[in-house]
């Protein structure tokens, strides 16, 4: 197994367990709750919420990415996930990721409390690189076709797994090459992948641990359920359990969610079938 992390006093043992990662988004726009915890006060509530139904880490994020999705101002972000983090800090030792690609944001955050960078570019920023070493905190890489603004303009693939192998091989040859060690992969579910594609990563997703590294999915209210199941991204619980099962039993080590306590009771349920269940 990977080597664990140890972040404030919660140990990452890999393989012992999946672990959940409670997605807080300080947006006016994401696409699954929007607006719904753009307050402050709001945020943090939610955060701490999360925390008490068994989140291992809090993502906080202050640019939308969902699909056709523009970029935020560096001002416009700092004011939404900054005072969210400290707000969160205050009450809580809970480890905190923050959901960036500015090395201006990620530097900020990490100095208000955030632990973790989880960068959708995929540590292709040197600057982020160079932070995560400084910091010592680890970096998730994920894997994404494009931008946000036109990753799913008929995104293509001649062979998927290839691809997104081959991608992570370049990605931490140079991050190791810098002297990195605690990175966590995350094959990027519905950035710039079609419903075939995300399918094909969360039936393979073992094939991602040839790294050794641990390995992170977000299939939570993505429209690829939508696609198969219809209804609005809040109407996508059903698909998300189905997803993080199969996930959890192709041994996924962090798994990216919304709904934290429906989704902590799907992942226990799992783990008692996958291994053998002890009370």
């Amino acid at each position: 197994h990977p080597e664990s992390w140890v972040i404030r006093d919660k140990r990452f043992e890999w393989g012992s367990k999946t672990f959940i990662m409670g997605i807080l988004n300080t947006t006016p726009d994401s696409f699954s709750d929007g607006g719904d915890f753009y307050d402050t006060d709001k945020a943090i509530e939610h955060g701490i919420k999360m925390a008490e139904e068994g989140a291992d880490i809090i993502d906080i994020g202050g640019e939308s990415t969902r699909p056709g999705s523009d970029p935020v101002t560096l001002e416009d972000e700092l004011k939404r996930v900054i005072p969210v983090i400290e707000g969160i800090r205050k009450q809580k030792n809970i480890p905190i990721s923050i959901d960036s690609y500015k090395p201006e944001t990620v530097s900020a955050a990490l100095a208000a409390g955030a632990d973790i960078i989880n960068d959708i570019s995929g540590g292709s920023s040197d600057e982020i690189i160079k932070i995560s070493l400084e910091t010592e905190a680890p970096l998730i890489m994920m894997h994404m076709k494009g931008t946000p603004k036109n990753m799913q303009k008929d995104p293509a693939y001649e062979n998927l797994m290839d691809e997104l192998i081959q991608f992570f091989h370049e990605r931490i040859t140079n991050a190791k090459g810098k002297g990195l060690q605690k990175i966590c992969i995350d094959p990027g579910i519905g950035f710039g992948k079609r419903v075939e594609d995300n399918l094909e990563i969360i039936k393979r997703l073992d094939e991602f641990r040839v790294f050794g590294y641990p390995v992170l999915i977000g299939p939570s209210r993505k429209s690829f359920i939508g696609k198969i199941l219809g209804g609005e991204p809040k109407d996508r619980l059903e698909g998300t359990a189905a997803a993080v099962a199969v996930s959890v039993y192709n041994n996924a080590d962090i798994i990216r969610v919304h709904d934290v306590e429906f989704m902590q009771k799907v992942i226990r349920m799992t783990e008692a079938i996958k291994k053998d269940w002890i009370k």
